[in-house]
């Protein structure tokens, strides 16, 4: 049996599709959904749906606990964690219980469907998103934390040996939890399986957490890094693939904390220069940052950054490239760590 665990908060205009689109699936499953204090009329839209689900109420904590309250009360033999605005595509769970049974995987992982904005309060579908499988194969913890490997929860179905090993989701990385748990998988030895064709369609929402505050997303971005640059030092698992992996992680939060004015820098810059020679941007921006001020420093290194684009001419190997102040690509409901 597959337990769908599906957290909601204030998703009155979205639960009732992401429901049916867990009922619509010809598996044996038990559909769990908690509400994580809802304040709309979500209530109102789970209690219409009676027996068919399972329904728990608690006081607003974050999908994160949602999610473990969920898995907690699970008697599946997997676990399909779905977001309330997330939908799953049809037959998808029964093609990836029979990916898991062939292959003896721990994680059936698909490809899956952004649904962007239409401007007028709708979703349209965007482009399809194909996991790197031969990344996975490669070096899966390397690529589960530079999110180069990653997939909404809806596009993922997860052995319960797997979410046992894995333990808690984290409480203390609110808007990239799910990447972090990816990592995690990969961390505990998990074998991941492909299963080819659209498996999910994931709401690029414009009101989601990443998207409203950029801050706590490089946040917990940079929490994350330091985590798991420390599970690899402890395990003496850091090798030159790896520390590459944190000169890249660690480079685009110190871009991006250096342009934006935020706190995270520091840590960021250290995190650079403990997996790379000191690059002479961050230290001039240390400087500056100390001399007139994290925002100050922030708006001399915007507008150099314009003038470098303005003046940069075409040569050998085209125009010079600003320094990319980005997280990465797919992990925010617009851009991961």
């Amino acid at each position: 049996m597959i337990s769908v665990v599906i957290p909601c908060h204030n998703a009155e205009a979205t639960i009732a599709e992401t429901l049916q689109s867990a009922l619509s699936q010809d598996v044996d499953r038990e559909i769990i959904v908690v509400d994580d204090g809802s304040t709309d009329g979500s209530a109102a839209v789970l209690a219409g749906f009676g027996a068919s689900i399972r329904l728990v109420s608690t006081p607003n904590r974050g999908a994160s606990a949602a999610r473990q309250s969920g898995a907690e009360l699970a008697r599946g033999d997997f676990i399909q964690y779905l977001d309330s605005d997330d939908l799953l595509a049809e037959g998808t769970l029964a093609r990836r219980l029979e990916a898991l049974a062939a292959s003896g995987a721990d994680v059936a992982h698909t490809d899956w469907r952004r649904l962007e904005p239409d401007g007028a309060g709708g979703f349209v579908p965007g482009e399809i998103r194909r996991p790197d499988v031969d990344s996975i194969e490669r070096d899966a913890e390397t690529v589960t934390a530079t999110s180069e490997f990653w997939a909404p929860p809806a596009a993922l179905l997860y052995r319960r040996e797997i979410v046992e090993r894995i333990g808690d989701w984290p409480a203390n990385l609110p808007v990239i939890q799910d990447a972090r748990y990816l990592f995690e998988a990969a961390h505990r030895g998990a074998r991941f399986v492909h299963v080819p064709g659209i498996g999910a369609s994931y709401r690029v929402s414009p009101g989601s957490l990443s998207n409203r505050n950029q801050d706590r997303f490089v946040r917990d971005c940079a929490v994350n890094a330091g985590e798991i640059e420390a599970i690899w030092r402890a395990d003496s698992a850091l090798s030159p693939v790896r520390q590459a992996a944190l000169v890249r992680i660690w480079a685009n939060i110190a871009n991006t904390a250096l342009l934006e004015g935020l706190d995270e820098f520091e840590a960021a810059r250290l995190g650079y220069n403990r997996a790379a020679a000191r690059r002479a941007t961050f230290e001039v921006g240390r400087v500056l940052r100390r001399t007139v001020g994290a925002r100050a420093a922030a708006a001399l290194f915007r507008f150099a950054q314009r003038a470098d684009r303005s003046l940069a001419r075409p040569g050998r190997h085209g125009p010079r490239a600003a320094p990319d102040p980005g997280i990465g690509a797919d992990r925010q409901r617009t851009a991961a760590p």
